[in-house]
């Protein structure tokens, strides 16, 4: 049976599931500012109890990884995703879920050959993107910058 790019894009279309939008983003937005609020939470926490401007930042960030690789641990994290879709990917704690269900996938293949090969393999494209955008955007700043 020999099936056309077109006829295989139609039978894709009809097969896939229909997605309401409008609540899908007003999810993702609404999951999304939640994990920032409870960041801000956390933040303004420190700066009450006397924190430095970079301690607050430091130990904000270091909660909110531990938190999410915690809940990812437990399984809690893919089930919000599962509803909340790109409201889970807020940087910090979408970059901390990534490494640690990579490293948990890969444990029973063993700390060196498992953990250790594949933690990345999500991550990765992010770190690499994101380091060529910031040289790129900073670069592109500096010579801005340098005539005006």
């Amino acid at each position: 049976m020999n099936i056309t790019p077109q006829a295989y894009s139609e039978m894709s279309k009809r097969a896939e599931p229909k997605s309401n939008v409008k609540v899908n983003v007003a999810t993702a937005f609404c999951v999304g500012g939640g994990i920032c609020v409870i960041g801000q939470i956390i933040r303004n926490a420190f700066e009450t109890a006397g924190f430095d401007e970079e301690k607050t930042a430091l130990w904000t960030s270091v909660i909110l990884v531990t938190l999410s690789a915690f809940f990812t641990g437990l399984g809690w994290y893919q089930k919000l995703a599962k509803h909340a879709g790109a409201g889970t990917l807020v940087p910090i704690t979408g970059f901390s879920n990534s490494i640690s269900s990579s490293a948990i996938e890969a444990k029973s293949e063993g700390l060196v050959l498992g953990v250790g090969t594949k933690i990345f393999n999500i991550a990765g494209p992010v770190i690499l993107y994101g380091c060529s955008a910031a040289f790129i955007y900073g670069l592109i700043y500096y010579i801005i910058s340098y005539f005006v």
